[in-house]
């Protein structure tokens, strides 16, 4: 009989501000992101005599798989995963929920059952503080989630718009870095001050009435200073932790360097290290590039110029040999 193999592909994100840290507003963090073209998890999964993951982040991926399996009810059913790419993990680029929920929608489609990104995302421990991570698993583009209410649900997607498919963002990474995460990310968020009301209401405007206007209208510049202020506002309340605006200051020479040669929007994807920038064609993004690329060299950066996404995790299945004597 054919032995099936089955496919996903799920996109990193770009965090690209909360709208209440503090909460005061009823509804803790809130945020705006959005889904990256590259890079990506991508993994397959087979049935198997036993468990088994293959690549970079198995172990985890395994505690996810057994996790999903009790979860669903499978019994003594075993799996093969392979791992073909992830995303780089502390970069800010939301490694950690990509793995997990990638690893669940590919166990949910080898046994045909409906993928539930959020339902998972609470069952595996992700989307704390963010729902932009389950949400570019069912749609990509730029998304609102509008903050965590009382349940263990991750926030909701309140909008969602494309990101222009002209646009291009350049990442700015530092591979030597790696951002706050797990009980360091806790103890940074408990350490830092109060957000004000004020601020949240300013984020909020700038979010509704700034950003996505913009982007709807594909105005660049407009959606790049909103994104800019909102980064400004928000990496300085994260700045006593991080030890500034950009955890990185390699990073922030760069984007700063950037910003002199019109890039728009430029900023901090979560705790960082990653940097970014937005250019309005694959040229621009192209001249932008070449213009930092020896300082980016001297530093020992990466930089990395790829399109938004405007598609979810990516699904296949396929088969993958004829095997005798199984069932």
């Amino acid at each position: 009989m054919t032995e099936d193999v089955v496919s996903v592909s799920a996109p990193a994100r770009l965090h690209l501000g909360f709208l209440d840290p503090g909460g005061r507003s009823g509804r803790r963090f809130g945020g705006i992101g959005l889904a990256l073209a590259e890079p990506a998890t991508r993994l397959s999964i087979r049935h198997a005599p036993e468990d088994r993951a293959d690549g970079p982040e198995a172990e985890r991926a395994l505690g996810h798989l057994q996790a999903m399996r009790r979860h669903l009810g499978l019994g003594d059913r075993r799996y093969e995963l392979t791992f073909l790419e992830t995303i780089p993990p502390h970069a800010g680029l939301g490694s950690g929920t990509q793995l997990a929920l990638a690893v669940a929608t590919a166990l949910r489609a080898i046994e045909g059952l409906a993928p539930d990104p959020a339902g998972d995302a609470a069952r595996l421990g992700r989307g704390n503080r963010s729902g932009l991570g389950a949400a570019f698993l069912s749609a990509g583009g730029v998304a609102v989630d509008g903050g965590k209410g009382p349940t263990d649900a991750p926030p909701p997607i309140i909008a969602r718009l494309p990101f222009p498919d002209a646009w291009r963002v350049l990442l700015v990474l530092d591979p030597r870095t790696e951002g706050f995460h797990g009980e360091d990310e806790l103890k940074a968020f408990a350490s830092l001050p109060a957000f004000a009301e004020i601020d949240t209401a300013l984020i909020c405007r700038l979010v509704l009435l700034e950003a996505l206007p913009a982007l709807a209208e594909a105005d660049i510049a407009g959606f790049g200073a909103a994104i800019a202020t909102i980064q400004q506002m928000v990496g300085s309340h994260f700045a006593p932790a991080q030890g500034g605006v950009f955890t990185s200051p390699a990073v922030a020479r760069i984007c700063a360097m950037l910003a002199a040669e019109g890039a728009h929007g430029i900023g901090q994807s979560s705790w960082g290290p990653t940097g970014f920038a937005f250019a309005a064609s694959p040229e621009e993004a192209d001249r932008l590039s070449r213009t930092v690329s020896d300082a980016v060299a001297e530093a020992g950066l990466t930089l990395r110029v790829v399109a938004g996404r405007n598609g979810g995790a990516r699904i296949e299945r396929s088969p993958l040999r004829r095997v005798a004597g199984t069932g």
